[in-house]
């Protein structure tokens, strides 16, 4: 016969998972950046959880009119979403709808209007971005200073949970309007 202190432990552990599944629930079918912490508790792995995060950057984020009815959203360099970012496909997304495009010649950047770069071309991040055409490119890393090197939205894996910094007057330059729901959820924010 359990004592009422283990049963007090085993409902707490229960109402945990409840409320951390109930977070991630809310989190990603409104929209909502979910954290690393609350992810792990249900068996979600970094890059599902940096996958939706890209999904919001992209809602958040609003292109001059002449992009068109489809946003491509390139993946270039190592891909470590696997079929993670692929779902971002079936996703709706006001009047357009995603196109995932792995990439891995930076010729092709120029037809991107997001481009994910992995951190296996950190090294050449700034030279890659500093080609790419002038246009509404949403730019997105996860690699150490790529805000530095030139992106626009970077993530990182603090504390065990996905923050991310947004620098806004490349965004600005690039003809990027991005809300401001999401420039009060980074943690720092480049004027």
């Amino acid at each position: 016969m359990p004592t009422l202190n283990q049963l007090i432990r085993r409902s707490s552990t229960i109402v945990k998972r409840c409320v951390y599944g109930f977070i991630l629930a809310l989190g990603l079918g409104y929209g909502l950046p979910v954290t690393h912490s609350i992810a792990q508790a249900v068996g979600i792995t970094e890059y599902q959880v940096k996958a939706a995060f890209i999904y919001n950057f992209v809602a958040f984020t609003q292109w001059p009119d002449t992009t068109g009815q489809t946003l491509h959203l390139c993946v270039y360099g190592e891909d470590y979403f696997g079929s993670e970012i692929d779902k971002l496909q079936s996703k709706p997304l006001d009047k357009r709808a995603i196109k995932i495009v792995r990439i891995n010649d930076p010729e092709k950047l120029a037809g991107c209007q997001v481009v994910f770069f992995s951190k296996s071309v950190g090294s050449s991040l700034s030279n890659l971005l500093s080609n790419l055409p002038a246009q509404p490119i949403l730019t997105l890393a996860d690699s150490p200073d790529a805000i530095a090197q030139g992106v626009i939205i970077n993530m990182n894996l603090v504390n065990e949970k996905i923050v991310f910094e947004i620098n806004l007057e490349i965004a600005r330059k690039s003809g990027l309007d991005i809300s401001s729901k999401l420039l009060q959820l980074a943690v720092k924010v480049y004027q």
